[in-house]
């Protein structure tokens, strides 16, 4: 019996996860969605991400693919998985593709967005959600200063020092700032990101904001390619892959 190459749309909190792939020291989504695989098509089944999301961050859609042998119909597959998986991951969408097809690799964009909550209370709703920070931000400034990151570079400086990736060029297609009340988003839109770059960009633009880094300097820090000279890595929870779009 042939393989079927089924593409899943998700959305998930990953408040409850150590992130999207599957390891030895903690429940993951991959786990939690091939062992749904297993229970709903009785096979030995394959599950594929579009990227590796990292402890506590969420995604708003996440693309992965179920390589199986089942002949179960792709609407009957959406419902099995969410009558299955728990309420923190939904499938919001299924169908199948082309046998070749990669969610990682055939991915042309990606988009984050980072939430912080600038209220001037701690927001008990937000909790692992968004990021609480109390302090001004001047969204109009940060939104300047983001254009910075527009453009194809070695973003070797907004990479975590863990990485383990050779090729550090990215091209950073759009990059923005807005306030939504005591909301503030960061947007970020690429062909791709590097380990914690996303965090990264948040954190140093959060850093201008408070002085700690000056303005009008993004770009020098790129071309440095030096970590130490980028701000701070924001907290995960407040992180979600947004779009992704092949």
């Amino acid at each position: 019996m042939d393989y079927r190459n089924i593409v899943l749309t998700l959305k998930y909190d990953g408040s409850a996860f150590h992130g999207w792939q599957t390891q030895p020291n903690g429940i993951t989504v991959q786990q939690c969605m091939t062992e749904a695989a297993r229970q709903i098509t009785n096979d030995e089944v394959r599950i594929t991400g579009c990227s590796r999301t990292d402890a506590g961050v969420h995604a708003n859609m996440f693309v992965c693919t179920l390589k199986s042998q089942t002949r179960i119909p792709c609407d009957r597959l959406k419902g099995a998985f969410n009558a299955i998986l728990p309420d923190s991951i939904a499938v919001t969408d299924c169908r199948d593709a082309d046998i070749a097809f990669h969610p990682r690799y055939d991915c042309k964009k990606k988009t984050y967005k980072y939430m912080i909550w600038n209220g001037n209370e701690k927001n008990p709703f937000l909790v692992n959600r968004a990021y609480y920070y109390k302090y001004e931000i001047d969204e109009k400034l940060l939104n300047e200063q983001a254009r910075d990151f527009i453009g194809t570079y070695d973003f070797s400086a907004f990479c975590a020092c863990a990485s383990t990736v050779d090729d550090k060029t990215r091209t950073v297609y759009g990059a923005c700032v807005e306030r939504q009340g005591d909301i503030v988003v960061f947007t970020f839109c690429g062909n791709g990101f590097l380990y914690n770059m996303v965090r990264i960009m948040t954190g140093t633009l959060l850093d201008i904001g408070s002085g700690r880094i000056p303005v009008n300097t993004i770009k020098d820090i790129i071309l440095s390619k030096d970590r130490s000279r980028a701000g701070v890595t924001a907290p995960a929870h407040g992180l979600y892959l947004d779009r992704v779009e092949y």
